[in-house]
């Protein structure tokens, strides 16, 4: 045979050498379906998708010191990770101290603790700014902890420019599902809005939103309610940074969204093709923009928290992989895999690089991605996303025939939505009608030994310990100085992003600065929709 093929073991011819063009083209949908790279974008965002470059891997790590994480963090790079993903406790993403009385308990739990400059140093030793790119899970604080970031890069002389990643900022679905949000709705919309306008004017490649569907979809809603609900969030954010002065091409091309992939393999595959179309659509009849990336809906994908059980936990390990080929089915940018053992705690370092070679084996095994949506022109892959596109349609006129996404939060529509899916599913759980395997079928008797990560306890009082040190040796007039400086900000419409940098930089916390926006902006309960 000639050596430009190999015959596969099932006897099929596989190309050695196939151009983009031929692995874009093959697998051609009917006729009147538009080629990936080209609007209305059902098949990708870029022509040839994963034929030059593979999804961003970007395992979402963080917990206990910074110190504890750095040593994560280049764990994953040395395995081939190609993104850092940071998780932050609940007081840093609450905007606490580790010292302060609501952070008892929870200090470094669900990720890392992060208070000052210093723990900024320590998180990122050794480590590039310059050439990583960084995504921050964090949203009431999200100004806050950018400001470290770029406070970081300013001290090592990394350009701005040069910067790359994403902040969260999205703190509609903290109100709608997460519940941590910090400030009422238009002190925290404005917070949104300042970074949107900071980073357009300073961090050109930096991704200043990840509208995230995600964590709706946790809390129990359906495919077609996570686009839906997702898509209007996202509009109303566009409509609120054009009443401060942005263009939509200002903005729009460094947005990013964040979704989930649920064990329903082609509904899930099916699903991120319809948002992309339903972005392209919504954005283009509402806004009319000029940029055409302004209209591409890139997205980030998490396999199912949810979804992983203390059960039988080596099962997780299968659900994950056939949710992260899904999301490649899909046409992810980037993907975070759940490591097996999360169910019932935090990620051991051998789960973590189990859940990063899945990712490898896919892309370095399967050759899915030689070939851009390969599902294309399937009658159920066609039929599904068409029908999602449209469920989801009707969803987001509802939503904006009530005001909108956050008059709607008030209301609690939203929230009653989501209440309604999730207690549908459960009683279907309960039942038996869905199957959950070694939950409610196949279950064994033998109790498992599988463990989580266990933490030291002593490492929540060393960065409570170090804390106060701090406090001890920076210089107390330059801080007070700064937080003053940001107070005015706050109560006027100065952009708040260059006195927070200012103030991080002169030694206050992470809990000073949100102190102040506290006392000026206020707090809020969102309704619970029940």
């Amino acid at each position: 045979m000639h050596d430009d093929y190999s015959t596969t073991r099932s006897g099929m011819i596989r190309s050695k050498v196939s151009t983009p063009e031929t692995a874009v083209n093959s697998g051609y949908p009917p006729e009147g379906h538009s080629p990936p790279g080209e609007p209305p974008y059902t098949r990708g965002i870029h022509k040839e998708m994963y034929l030059n470059k593979r999804w961003t891997m970007r395992q979402y790590a963080g917990f206990s010191t910074a110190k504890e994480t750095n040593h994560r963090f280049k764990l994953l790079l040395d395995s081939g990770q190609t993104g850092l993903s940071i998780a932050f406790d609940l007081p840093t993403q609450l905007g606490l101290d580790s010292d302060h009385e609501s952070s008892e308990g929870e200090v470094g739990k669900v990720g890392v603790a992060i208070d000052t400059l210093d723990d900024m140093r320590e998180l990122f030793d050794d480590i590039d700014l310059g050439e990583v790119s960084t995504s921050m899970t964090i949203n009431a604080s999200a100004t806050t902890l950018l400001a470290l970031y770029v406070a970081l890069a300013d001290e090592k002389r990394i350009s701005r420019t040069k910067l790359k990643g994403t902040v969260q900022n999205d703190i509609l679905k903290e109100y709608i599902a997460r519940g941590l949000y910090v400030f009422p709705p238009k002190q925290s919309i404005r917070l949104t809005t300042d970074l949107f306008q900071w980073c357009h004017e300073n961090l050109p490649s930096w991704n200043t939103i990840s509208v995230s569907g995600y964590h709706m979809r946790e809390a129990g809603c359906t495919a077609v309610e996570e686009v839906g609900l997702t898509i209007s969030n996202a509009l109303y954010y566009a409509e609120e940074s054009i009443k401060v002065g942005l263009e939509i091409d200002d903005f729009a091309p460094r947005m990013s969204f964040f979704f989930g992939c649920h064990n329903d393999f082609l509904e899930e595959i099916s699903k991120f093709r319809a948002a992309r179309q339903l972005w392209f659509e919504q954005i283009s009849h509402r806004f009319s923009p000029k940029d055409s990336r302004s209209k591409k809906l890139r997205f980030h994908t998490q396999t199912a928290g949810v979804s992983l059980t203390a059960q039988q936990p080596m099962n997780n390990a299968i659900r994950v992989a056939y949710q992260a080929l899904s999301s490649v089915f899909g046409g992810t940018q980037s993907l975070h895999t759940n490591s097996y053992d999360e169910a019932i705690g935090l990620p051991t370092d051998e789960a973590v690089k189990i859940a990063l070679r899945t990712q490898q084996i896919i892309s370095e095994e399967t050759f899915v991605g030689d070939t851009v949506d390969p599902l294309a022109g399937s009658y159920l892959i066609e039929e599904l996303t068409a029908r999602i596109v449209s469920e989801a349609t009707e969803l987001i006129e509802e939503i904006y025939s009530s005001g909108g996404a956050m008059e709607a939060i008030k209301s609690g529509i939203q929230q009653k939505k989501i209440h309604e899916s999730a207690w549908r599913e459960l009683k279907k759980i309960e039942s038996g009608e869905l199957s959950v395997v070694g939950v409610n079928k196949y279950i064994e008797s033998d109790k498992d030994t599988t463990q989580g990560l266990i933490l030291d306890k002593k490492h929540s009082e060393s960065q409570i310990n170090k804390l106060i040190e701090f406090k001890k040796l920076r210089n107390t007039e330059e801080v007070v100085d700064s937080l003053s400086e940001l107070r005015t900000a706050c109560k006027s419409t100065q952009n708040v992003m260059n006195p927070l940098i200012n103030a991080l930089k002169s030694g206050a916390t992470v809990g000073e600065v949100n102190g102040i926006m506290r006392e000026e902006f206020g707090t809020w309960t969102s309704p619970s929709g029940v």
